[in-house]
């Protein structure tokens, strides 16, 4: 008899309860808009950032060694367009020369590259299928799928967020959202 209520306990916890079959479709959904509500919040940051940012801040850097407050902006934008269109095979819009976005350093150009390239991968993103988010490809020697860029994007891009914060704060600027 205990044997048997081990057995039946063991069964219970071991084996999961059959649930309603949803396929990797509505999970790679699931993820691409749970990371685009990040990356919406994110990019709502750096451009409140950017313009909060005094324009003649934009080639400050902490060290000699270190990336200018308007480097990191245009390196976020350039990865917002090569992540989706390198690793996710979407083509940047015509006339856009990846290799020249991280020489810019004027402000409005820099606030409006930051929007422009948000624009880019909520359009692009948004269109994909369920399909499409499951398929692979590569990045950084990996084999991943296109969901799994999304996440890579996502935290570059909150990587350098916190730098743009610190940088900030080192210039006098308070974050508008935390005011």
């Amino acid at each position: 008899m205990k044997i048997t209520r081990a057995l039946l306990l063991a069964t219970m916890v071991l084996v999961p309860i059959a649930a309603p079959a949803q396929g990797p479709a509505p999970v790679a959904s699931a993820v691409r808009d749970e990371l685009m509500a990040q990356f919406n919040m994110s990019m709502r940051k750096f451009i409140a950032l950017a313009n909060a940012m005094p324009a003649d801040r934009f080639e400050w850097k902490p060290e000699k060694d270190a990336m200018p407050v308007g480097l990191v902006y245009a390196h976020v934008a350039h990865y917002n367009y090569y992540y989706t269109s390198t690793a996710m095979g979407i083509a940047a819009p015509a006339g856009m020369k990846l290799d020249t976005l991280e020489n810019l350093r004027d402000k409005a150009q820099l606030v409006a590259l930051l929007r422009n390239s948000a624009d880019h991968v909520r359009r692009s993103v948004g269109a994909m299928s369920a399909e499409q988010l499951e398929q692979p490809t590569r990045l950084y020697g990996r084999d991943v799928q296109h969901w799994s860029v999304l996440v890579q994007l996502v935290a570059h891009m909150n990587e350098h967020l916190g730098q743009s914060i610190a940088y900030a704060r080192s210039n006098g600027v308070v974050p508008p959202w935390s005011q």
